[in-house]
C-alpha cells in the first residue's frame, strides 16, 4: 500500500461532525463545486476529496484536526492552490479532506514601532502588500501570484520570489508562528521578538514543511521602510558567461541598495511579446540574454540613477554587457518588469512545458545553462528552453518549451525523464532541486537523491514526533 493509500475513506459520522465544526455553508460535498480545490493551474495534478472545509477560526482548524487524528482521517492544507509541485492537491483516491484557509483573512495587528504586522494565513499576498503600505512601511515579498497565494501557503512553503536578494526568502520575513499541530492543539508562537535564543526554533520547522507538520494560521511578518528613491534598469548581453561578473560589479558598487537582479532569455521575451499585452520590445535590436535590476533606498538623494548610470558603463567598457537602458519613469520601469512577470503565464500559449526550480552558485549559472542546453537539444530536438529566474541568488527557472510540431502529450511524457537528467547537473554543481517552489508530489521521490540518508532519517523522525499518526498532507514530500 502506497503513502497516499494508507488512510481509509472517513465513515459518513466522521464527514458529518466535520461539517458541523464549519456549518454546512462553509463545508463543500458536491464533487463539481469542489474543482477549483482539486485542480492546480497548470492542470498537472488532479485529485478527489470526500470534502472541502473552510474553517474560519484558529478553533475551528483545532477541531477539524482533533477529529481527523481520533479518526486517522486525512488533510490536506490548501493555501490559495498556486503551489507548483502538487503539494496542495489530494491524491486520486478521494479518501482526504481538504481544509482550505481562505476564510482566516483577517490583519490581526499592525505594530509600526516594531515594524510587524500580524496576519493570518488565508490573507493573498498583495493584500498584505497593500496593508504594509497604507501604513507606510514596505513588506518586499513578491511573486508572480501574489495576487491569489496566501501567506500560510507562502510560509508553508518558504517563498522566494524576486526580493530575496535584498530581504531574504519567507523565513527571513517571519518572526512568530500559530500553528494548529495534527492532535488538535494550539502552538501559539506569535511574538514579535528579533532575537530569542531559548532553545530549538519550532518556527524554522515549521516554514517550509508544506502543511506535513502542522497548519500554519497566523504570522508576525517583519515589514521595512517604504523606498523613497528606486531606479529599474535592464541591461543586454550577447554571451550569459559575463553575467556574473557584472552582477558583482553592481552589487559591490550598491550594496544593499541593490533589491533584485533578474535574468532573461530572449526567447523568454518573445514569448511575452507574442502573447502578453502592455508590453514592447526594449531594445532596437534583439539580445540573447537581458539582466533586469532595480536599486531602491528608504531615503531621497542617495543618486541611485547615477549609480546605476555608473554600474552599466563600467559593464560596458568591460565588455560583460553590450547595451542598457535606464528606466526614466514609473511607468517605463513597470514596462521593464512586466516582461519579467509574465515569463511564466506566457509559457502556457506555447504548448507544454517542463519545468524545473534549481539553484546553484551564482558563478556557475552559465555552466548550468550550457550543460542543460546540451542535454536538452539530445533528450528532445526542437525544445526550446526557457531558462529565467533570479540571478541574484543563483534560482534558475530552467523551464523548457515543447518544439512546435510535438504532440503536447508526447513531449510532457518525458518529465520524468528530463528532471532527472538535470537535476543530475544541479547536484553536480553543488546546486537543489527545489529553490522555491517546494518539493510536494512532484519531487517528493527525487528527494532521496538530493539529499544525505542522514537527512531524511531526521527529516522522518521529525514527521513522526509531529504527526505520529500521518495525518497531515500524507505521501508529500516525505
Amino acid at each position: 500500500m502506497t503513502r497516499e493509500q494508507s488512510h481509509k475513506p472517513p465513515s459518513r459520522e466522521t464527514i458529518d461532525a466535520f461539517v458541523r465544526i464549519v456549518g454546512e455553508e462553509h463545508a463543500i460535498r458536491d464533487e463539481k463545486a469542489m474543482t477549483p480545490y482539486l485542480v492546480e493551474w497548470r492542470d498537472r495534478y488532479r485529485g478527489k476529496a470526500v470534502l472541502v472545509l473552510k474553517p474560519g477560526e484558529t478553533e475551528q482548524v483545532a477541531a477539524i484536526l482533533k477529529h481527523a487524528n481520533a479518526t486517522r482521517t486525512a488533510i490536506v492544507p490548501q493555501g490559495g492552490n498556486t503551489g507548483l509541485v502538487g503539494g496542495q492537491i489530494p491524491f486520486e483516491t478521494g479518501h482526504e479532506v481538504v481544509v482550505s484557509l481562505e476564510r482566516l483573512n483577517r490583519v490581526r495587528d499592525i505594530d509600526l514601532a516594531s515594524n510587524t504586522m500580524t496576519v493570518e494565513a488565508g490573507l493573498v499576498l498583495a493584500h498584505a502588500q497593500q496593508v504594509a503600505a497604507s501604513a507606510g512601511r514596505l513588506f518586499p515579498l513578491c511573486l508572480a501570484s501574489e495576487g491569489s497565494c496566501q501567506i500560510g501557503g507562502v510560509l508553508a512553503t518558504n517563498a522566494g520570489g524576486t526580493a530575496v536578494l535584498a530581504y531574504g526568502n519567507a523565513r527571513e520575513l517571519t518572526l512568530g508562528l500559530e500553528v494548529v499541530l495534527a492532535d488538535g492543539r494550539v502552538w501559539n508562537g506569535l511574538k514579535s521578538l528579533r532575537k530569542d535564543n531559548s532553545g530549538y526554533d519550532l518556527r524554522d520547522l515549521f516554514i517550509g514543511s508544506e502543511g506535513t507538520l502542522g497548519i500554519i494560521t497566523a504570522a508576525v511578518l517583519r515589514l521595512f521602510p517604504k523606498p523613497a528613491e528606486r531606479v529599474t534598469a535592464l541591461a543586454a548581453l550577447s554571451e550569459l558567461e559575463t553575467a556574473p561578473s557584472f552582477f558583482a560589479r553592481v552589487l559591490e558598487r550598491a550594496g544593499p541598495a541593490l533589491t533584485g537582479f533578474e535574468i532573461m532569455p530572449r526567447i523568454g521575451v518573445e514569448f511575452v511579446l507574442k502573447h502578453g499585452s502592455g508590453v514592447r520590445d526594449p531594445f532596437s535590436s534583439p539580445y540573447n540574454w537581458y539582466l533586469l535590476f532595480e536599486l531602491s533606498s528608504p531615503r531621497e538623494g542617495e543618486e541611485l540613477a547615477r549609480l546605476a548610470e555608473a554600474s552599466l558603463a563600467e559593464g560596458l567598457k568591460a565588455r560583460e554587457i553590450d547595451d542598457a537602458v535606464v528606466a526614466s519613469s514609473l511607468a517605463q520601469a513597470q514596462e521593464l518588469w512586466r516582461l519579467r512577470e509574465l515569463m511564466s503565464e506566457v509559457q502556457k500559449e506555447e504548448g507544454g512545458s517542463i519545468k524545473h526550480d534549481v539553484a546553484v552558485p551564482v558563478a556557475r549559472v552559465p555552466e548550468l545553462v550550457a550543460r542543460a542546453n546540451h542535454l536538452v537539444e539530445l533528450m528532445i530536438p526542437g525544445a526550446r528552453p526557457v531558462p529565467f529566474g533570479h540571478l541574484g541568488d543563483g534560482n534558475i527557472h530552467y523551464n523548457v518549451s515543447q518544439p512546435p510540431a510535438m504532440d503536447r502529450a508526447i513531449f510532457l511524457s518525458s518529465w520524468e525523464a528530463l528532471n532527472a537528467a538535470v537535476h543530475e547537473i544541479v547536484l553536480d554543481l553543488g546546486g537543489t532541486i527545489s529553490a522555491e517552489h517546494g518539493i510536494g508530489r512532484m519531487k517528493r521521490d527525487l528527494l532521496p537523491h538530493a539529499k544525505q540518508k542522514l537527512e531524511l532519517e531526521l527529516m522522518r523522525k521529525i514527521k513522526s514526533a509531529f504527526d505520529p499518526n500521518g495525518i497531515l498532507n500524507p505521501g508529500k514530500l516525505l
